[in-house]
């Protein structure tokens, strides 16, 4: 019987998600070195084999390696996982290419858009480094769930079938099943759009809404979702996957998702000043939620609840004066791109 190939693998970024990243593949068996700018928490992790800022009491693989030096971590690198925030994701990537290799694979694991560009993470990963070998993971990833080995799944995302195997090869796991998809952009704007319903599905748990509003909810935000993301060129059957209506799920029923606890901090009096002091990691649906807004509205894309949360988050609106607002809209489909648009609302 042949033994499973073994690969050199490098993840940026010490946030929940890539240390979890990390250490599935330490845990495969592949040579894994997970890169992080914070040397304090690099020797915190080093000594107690944990991630006590972002995974307390969850113990990291013995055979996981760290670095503060980037070169050193990714020169030698066949798979490499970036998982930095939006907001700080090209720094890095310019700062990473004078170390990468043609042969490289990069996949994002980012799920945010760039404020100034519109970018995603994948354009960035292709502008910044000019590699061909380009993937987006993206899922129902909850990385405490996955922390504790809770059976979940993820899809790779990538136009070039090698780069699926070999993340798939890199990851997959009895607890961990790495599914494909060739819709890069779709897969990748899912990843984004949910962090905004996320917030929204945080506001109703904490205005005790009950269970028929939060399916209306979680319905309706699919809708917005495929309709924005099929306006950029995704194709609307990979929201039905777990990219799009697993993660939307996962993220809008979950306390353990953080754009749910800036919605709930919000909807319980919170300011937006308060709630993101308070918050340990970035909650990137509080950025896409302007910037969506402001591509939609170019785009001329009917978003009604990210118009909704934009109105109560940056102009103050009242929460109940939107909700009011959103109860009067005229008739909708239900289900997107079935029937034509009835009185202006599709």
């Amino acid at each position: 019987m042949t033994s499973p190939q073994v690969f050199r693998v490098a993840v940026l970024g010490g946030g929940s998600f890539g240390t979890v990243l990390a250490n599935l593949a330490a845990e495969n068996g592949h040579a894994t070195t997970l890169w992080l700018r914070d040397e304090a928490q690099l020797e915190d992790m080093q000594s107690s084999r944990e991630n006590s800022r972002y995974l307390p009491g969850f113990r990291l693989a013995d055979s996981l390696s760290f670095s503060h030096d980037l070169g050193a971590a990714i020169e030698s690198a066949d798979v490499i996982f970036v998982s930095i925030p939006s907001k700080a994701f090209r720094s890095v990537m310019q700062a990473a290419k004078p170390f990468l290799r043609p042969e490289q694979i990069l996949v994002s694991t980012t799920k945010g858009i760039e404020k100034e560009s519109f970018a995603l993470m994948s354009e960035i990963l292709r502008e910044e480094s000019g590699l061909k070998k380009i993937g987006v993971l993206s899922g129902p990833n909850l990385a405490k769930e996955i922390a504790a080995r809770m059976v979940s799944g993820t899809v790779i995302a990538s136009t070039q079938p090698d780069v699926r195997e070999r993340v798939h090869q890199v990851l997959s796991s009895r607890y961990f099943r790495v599914f494909a998809n060739s819709d890069v952009y779709g897969v990748e704007l899912g990843g984004a759009l949910k962090n905004i319903y996320a917030i929204a599905a945080g506001m109703a748990a904490a205005l005790k809404l009950g269970e028929n509003s939060k399916s209306m909810l979680m319905t309706r935000a699919l809708a917005e979702m495929s309709r924005f993301a099929v306006q950029l060129g995704a194709n609307p059957l990979t929201f039905l996957g777990l990219a799009g209506v697993g993660d939307l799920i996962a993220t809008c029923s979950s306390p353990l998702s953080r754009n749910y606890q800036v919605g709930f901090a919000l909807g319980s009096g919170q300011t937006l000043e308060d709630v993101i002091e308070d918050l340990e990691q970035t909650a990137e649906g509080i950025n896409t939620i302007q910037i969506v807004k402001h591509k939609a509205d170019d785009f001329g894309v009917y978003m009604p609840i990210v118009s909704g949360l934009y109105e109560i988050i940056f102009n103050r609106q009242p929460l109940d004066a939107v909700l009011g607002k959103l109860m009067q809209g005229g008739q909708s489909s239900d289900v997107e791109f079935v029937l034509p648009r009835v009185g202006g609302n599709p």
